[in-house]
């Protein structure tokens, strides 16, 4: 992973000096004075992720890579599904985050007794008004941990499907407008299969991303050990956004450039997967808007206020394998969906020259 940043950063200084050079005569002109106030716009975002990740990493320990998702994820108003072994800080990653968002938080821990309406919330007969009255459920905040979601059954997982995808809730035909932003971080163990229940497709797409902890390497175990190994103090954990910059974050990236170019690579690498010999189910054109949108929050990240190669690579593997269905004959032979990626990206799609995507933003 961090083999290619270091090559994105090396691609995006190449294509930074040549779009100013090749545009530089234009400086003067409305159109230039329109980029150069996006870029600023962009710059608040690129200094907000340094901060957050600073922040996040008073008790993550060598996840800079991951922080990094994660915040992409929330500036694209996606959702983020963490699928790792147990204890290596998963949901500490989200608490954490969640704390430094500065939104409200709730947590659900999913077992297999759980029920849709412990969820989203029920219509309670209330004996001493003698009549219904409404609770809600712990859907209804701003970031929502769904620990261990592969431990409910079917029932329950589906009753997030309408908050995911629509951000709202129907109780007795009567719908609810979730908060604003509503983001959903979900945990799953996938070592154990007793008493789990495998997420459907319909679910998996709804993620934005998915990633993996890792297990830290020594030296950063022992940082670990030395900081919290007594225990987690989340209070020296400060807030730095709340829900207003982050709802203003996301309608600036809205406003970021994505030339025809890189739309047209973007579609080539998901239809490449419908087409892939060893998928049963390649990446759906929700995958596609989601590559879209995480494309342009990496490059508001970075400073930027337009979208270049670069960007969609780094987060195609994220947002993508998750929603690629292999074939279980594939499967036996060692083919993995990071595999077929990694193929479609160096064989089947090449990605587009930095002059021709310098020549698309001309446009």
């Amino acid at each position: 992973m961090m083999g290619r940043l270091r090559k994105s950063r090396h691609a995006e200084v190449i294509f930074r000096q040549s779009f100013l050079f090749k545009y530089r005569v234009r400086a003067g002109s409305d159109y230039q004075k329109g980029i150069e106030a996006a870029k600023e716009q962009s710059m608040d975002i690129e200094k907000l992720t340094e901060a957050v990740t600073g922040e996040t990493e008073k008790i993550i320990v060598g996840k800079k890579d991951k922080i990094r998702l994660v915040l992409m994820a929330v500036l694209a108003g996606g959702h983020v599904l963490i699928d790792d072994v147990p204890g290596v800080g998963k949901t500490t990653l989200i608490k954490t985050i969640s704390k430094v968002l500065g939104c409200s938080y709730g947590r659900i821990q999913f077992v297999p007794d759980l029920l849709p309406s412990d969820i989203i919330g029920m219509q309670i007969y209330n004996q001493k008004m003698q009549e219904f009255e409404l609770r809600k459920g712990p859907v209804m905040t701003n970031i929502l941990l769904a620990d261990e979601i592969n431990r409910a059954i079917p029932r329950t997982q589906s009753a997030l499907l309408e908050a995911m995808e629509e951000k709202q809730i129907t109780i007795d035909s009567e719908r609810f407008e979730l908060p604003k932003p509503f983001l959903v971080f979900a945990t799953q163990n996938p070592v154990e299969s007793e008493s789990t229940f495998k997420l459907p497709a319909a679910q998996m797409d709804r993620f934005l991303i998915r990633i993996t902890m890792g297990y830290p390497e020594k030296e950063e175990e022992r940082q670990m050990l030395k900081s919290s190994g007594n225990g987690i103090s989340y209070e020296q954990i400060k807030p730095l956004m709340n829900c207003e910059t982050i709802i203003k974050a996301q309608k600036q990236i809205d406003e970021i450039t994505v030339s025809d170019t890189i739309c047209d690579y973007i579609i080539s690498i998901c239809s490449e997967t419908r087409e892939n010999p060893n998928c049963t189910l390649g990446a759906s054109p929700r995958g596609a808007k989601a590559l879209f949108r995480a494309a342009k929050a990496l490059a508001a990240m970075e400073g930027r206020n337009y979208v270049i190669p670069e960007d969609v690579k780094e987060a195609v593997h994220p947002v993508l394998e998750h929603r690629l269905v292999v074939k279980n004959s594939a499967r036996l032979q060692g083919v993995t969906a990071a595999g077929i990626i990694d193929e479609i990206l160096t064989d089947v799609s090449p990605e587009p020259s930095l002059e021709a995507v310098a020549a698309a933003y001309e446009k």
